[in-house]
């Protein structure tokens, strides 16, 4: 579906700095956004294992009981279609 939005020049310009910085396009980089702020409106109970920071980042709880290591947060990431 196609729509108009209009933006702030500044957020714009970042926007596309960013998608090409990533080497994307301007589109993904807005769904990705979208979708991201999206899942984490109403988080499920089972998302107990992170938290948003003050930038709205999920950020992995401290856990005493186990390493987080890059495929923990693979794995999580996976089960949470991030």
């Amino acid at each position: 579906m196609k729509t108009t939005i209009e933006l702030p020049d500044p957020l714009l310009q970042a926007a596309k700095t960013v998608a090409l910085k990533r080497g994307t396009t301007l589109k993904a980089i807005l769904e990705h956004a979208l979708a991201r702020e999206i899942a984490f409106q109403d988080p499920p109970a089972s998302r107990d294992i992170y938290e948003l920071n003050r930038h709205s980042f999920p950020v992995l709880k401290p856990r005493k009981t186990s390493k987080v290591t890059n495929e923990v947060v693979h794995k999580i990431m996976q089960e949470e279609g991030i």
